[in-house]
């Protein structure tokens, strides 16, 4: 098992880092979270990255994949998430990509449903399902907001081409449709031109239907 993986961060999108270790590039699929905390580092320093290793099998076509975190705690909070029946990996990234573990934390600690409605897949029951089984363990656990992300944490240039694909092509990944992400997004940046790609996704997360 993969604990974590330390080397050069050679490529970062909003949605998947690559870190080469001893000669082998290992992509893994993060957080909105983790990706602020990995663009302070930068590319081509060293990086430290925490994983979770996904193995899908019984179907044509096994599958391994790497899920990559900045730090113990959002893992720890990821793999709560996956115990919950009807929240898969993607899921769990995008809910803790639409905020942060410290918000998360106390979203499920209050039994506020509001927001974890507003994520893809994530229906009144899976809302109600994901406090119930997570609420004591969520107390327990006391994460606090240690991790890296802060709203308007970097700053990005005028509005342009680069900001507005790399947000769509992380909202891709994480499973919504290209088209209504182009539309969400050029809305989001029509109206608040300056905000940074990470920012411009965690809106489209809540905006998109």
């Amino acid at each position: 098992m993969i604990e974590y993986i330390k080397g050069e961060l050679t490529e970062l999108t909003p949605a998947m880092a690559v870190v080469e270790a001893a000669g082998v590039g290992y992509a893994l699929n993060i957080t909105l979270n983790t990706y602020t905390a990995l663009q302070k580092t930068g590319i081509g320093h060293e990086v430290k990255v925490y994983v979770h290793e996904q193995l899908v099998a019984g179907g044509r076509d096994d599958s391994f994949t790497l899920f990559g975190f900045s730090g113990k705690k959002e893992r720890e909070l990821y793999r709560l998430l996956i115990t919950v029946n009807g929240v898969g990996g993607n899921t769990a990234r995008m809910i803790l990509s639409a905020t942060t573990p410290g918000d998360l934390c106390n979203t499920i600690a209050s039994g506020n449903e509001k927001m974890l409605k507003a994520v893809k897949g994530i229906g009144p029951k899976g809302a109600q399902r994901i406090i119930l089984e997570l609420r004591d363990k969520i107390v327990s656990l006391g994460i606090a907001e240690e991790l890296h992300a802060t709203a308007g944490s970097t700053t990005s240039a005028a509005i342009n081409s680069e900001t507005r694909d790399e947000a769509v092509a992380a909202l891709t990944a994480l499973g919504f449709s290209p088209a209504p992400s182009a539309k969400v997004v050029t809305e989001i940046l029509s109206q608040n031109a300056d905000l940074a790609v990470e920012q411009v996704i965690k809106m489209a997360l809540k905006m998109i239907k």
